[in-house]
């Protein structure tokens, strides 16, 4: 153990967590330069610490201790390979997300220049790229695959939910919960490791597992990434659509806290009895490492509702992401519980069941694990 002034923590488990002054940010640009290259300034009032995320066709820069403004607007110049840029808000970091016309290598660090004030200008991280050409597309595809290699280095516990005697909600057509989210889970077991992560399973078959047990399971294999597997029932059979939850100690909407009791009632833990857990997992839940590892969760939801969206999965009328008082996301592990649709929906729960549509969301989740940055 490691004694600190501020409490006693787990050597090992605390996940990295940065301290540094907020910043702001000034405004966002871009710009074409010699030679036919795009070019994007971010401007803040300081010096800031960023990331670089390369998608399919987007371009993320993550700003740490840094909030969105959402009253500046980036002032876009024609000619250049970004269509469009929005702001998204991921715990303490900001999110600046490039939509480009074109995919883009990874950008030299000799392209990449942060500026101090001039005159009216405040800091400015400069980044200046072109369109992946063959070369750099066949270089890109050799640096993703030794990304993927390194990927086998995380790992990613899956937990499909109920199993046993606890079927979860049953549709109307008769759909058992634990029957759906097996399959996705199996099928989601199958495209991670074929990613090149390492994957576990808290369940494989049709067994019943306390809430306790799953987390435990995660904390056991030193998990990076837990994600519980679900499908949602409501007295409204009009209301369909999925949805993405996080661990927090109260729910953010009533809607999450019925949630939050139903899944918690499947073997009656109370997700206060702090004392079920092991004396390791609640000295580790120091107040620092519940913010980290809700800060860490609230990046990948994020994250994962974005991809849900973006594969034309229909989302639950209101927020993507809520917060719940879960049990079975109560560890020092990030997490979060995805609610994959509605059973109590009839069309959505003939749609649950096909092949096809299990295949859209696991081909969703894969992306977002993908694009989750495990190093925050």
């Amino acid at each position: 153990m490691q004694i600190t002034g501020v409490g006693v923590v787990i050597a090992g488990m605390l996940p990295r967590v940065a301290f540094a002054a907020r910043n702001a940010l000034r405004s966002i640009r871009t710009g074409v330069q010699p030679g036919g290259k795009t070019r994007i300034v971010i401007e803040t009032s300081s010096r800031p610490s960023y990331t670089l995320v390369y998608g399919e066709n987007t371009l993320t820069i993550k700003l740490s201790n840094t909030p969105a403004d959402n009253s500046i607007t980036a002032k876009l110049a024609s000619g250049t390979l970004v269509k469009s840029v929005s702001q998204a808000q991921v715990g303490d970091a900001l999110n600046i997300i490039a939509e480009l016309r074109k995919p883009v290598a990874e950008i030299p660090k000799n392209q990449i220049m942060i500026l101090e004030p001039n005159g009216d200008n405040d800091y400015r991280l400069v980044l200046d790229f072109t369109a992946a050409s063959a070369t750099t597309k066949a270089a890109a595809t050799t640096t993703n695959n030794s990304s993927e290699s390194t990927a086998k280095k995380h790992i990613i516990v899956l937990d499909a939910g109920h199993g046993g005697k606890d079927p979860g909600c049953i549709g109307k057509g008769g759909t058992k919960e634990k029957t759906v989210v097996l399959s996705v889970a199996k099928k989601l077991r199958t495209a991670l490791r074929d990613a090149g992560f390492t994957v576990y399973m808290t369940r494989g078959d049709d067994t019943y597992l306390k809430l306790a047990d799953r987390a435990a399971i995660a904390e056991k294999k030193k998990a990076d990434l837990f994600l519980s597997i679900h499908a949602n029932a409501n007295p409204s059979r009009s209301v369909k659509g999925f949805s993405i939850y996080t661990l927090s100690e109260k729910a953010s909407d009533e809607e999450a806290q019925k949630l939050a009791d139903a899944e918690n009632a499947a073997d009656k833990i109370d997700v206060d009895g702090f004392e079920s857990f092991s004396k390791d997992i609640r000295v580790a839940l120091s107040a620092l490492q519940q913010h980290a590892v809700a800060e860490m969760s609230e990046e990948y939801a994020n994250g994962c509702a974005r991809a849900f969206n973006r594969a034309g999965i229909e989302q639950q009328a209101g927020p993507a992401v809520r917060h719940a008082p879960l049990a079975v996301l109560r560890s020092t592990v990030p997490g979060a519980l995805i609610e994959c649709g509605h059973l109590s929906n009839a069309a959505e729960e003939k749609l649950l069941k096909t092949s096809s549509h299990q295949d859209k969301l696991v081909a969703a989740i894969v992306k977002s694990v993908k694009n989750y940055d495990f190093e925050v």
